[in-house]
């Protein structure tokens, strides 16, 4: 998706597994798009963020929770 989105506001959140560490995948809902992030980019000007439609967000992770075998490790 070619998108440019301000993140300036963005919402950041990531797994309550993680223990607030600082290597999580990270996602904002944002002006109609889902953004991901590594959280180890935080503060990382040139750090690269993902954004993808809401859409493909929700069947990727309903997938996920499925047990689609090859998006699991």
């Amino acid at each position: 998706m070619n998108k440019k989105v301000d993140l300036t506001n963005a919402e950041w959140a990531k797994s309550e597994l993680s223990n607030g560490g600082d290597n999580c995948l990270e996602v904002a809902f944002i002006d109609g798009v889902v953004a991901l992030r590594d959280s180890v980019d935080v503060g990382d000007p040139a750090a690269q963020v993902l954004i993808i439609s809401r859409k493909d967000y929700e069947l990727f992770t309903t997938s996920v929770r499925a047990g689609q075998s090859n998006l699991l490790p």
